[in-house]
């Protein structure tokens, strides 16, 4: 998992040969206009902005989720989100399995621990990083790039 500002963005264009260009796509849409819905940027890069009431933990650990196809950006547009957290090699209750079409996996554990994103911080989420997003008062928008791993 990466914390960061978008200001850092470019630092992290080597991890992933097409994180590059999902930067690149952040910085080329007004974020503040940008309406909820997906986005396909290119072939293996897909946007999703929501702007939604934030939930409770106990609501967002409902979908405490993790991804084997894809790496997830969060990115905070407007709000304060919340987000649960917890490395997968610590997860004991699997929730449903996996499903290869959604690419996603459940679980029913609880969170190591807990970090805030503001405007501006997005957090890099790899397969390892099970996650309970959405948290917080209020509308929470926010964009999730999936970037395809292979």
């Amino acid at each position: 998992m990466i914390i960061d500002t978008l200001q850092n963005a470019a630092k992290y264009s080597s991890v992933h040969p097409l994180f590059a260009k999902a930067f690149e796509y952040i910085a080329s849409v007004d974020l503040a206009a940008i309406e909820p819905g997906t986005y396909e940027v290119q072939e293996g890069i897909k946007a999703i902005v929501s702007d939604k009431p934030g939930k409770s933990r106990e609501e967002s650990l409902q979908k405490f989720e993790c991804h084997r196809q894809n790496i997830d950006i969060q990115l905070c547009i407007s709000g304060k989100e919340e987000i649960g957290w917890k490395p997968i090699q610590r997860c004991e209750n699997d929730n449903g399995g996996y499903s290869d079409e959604k690419d996603v996996q459940f679980f029913s554990d609880q969170p190591d621990t807990y970090f805030t994103l503001t405007e501006g911080q997005f957090v890099i989420l790899f397969p390892e990083d099970v996650h309970a997003p959405m948290i917080g008062e209020g509308n929470i928008k926010k964009m999730v790039i999936k970037v395809r791993i292979s």
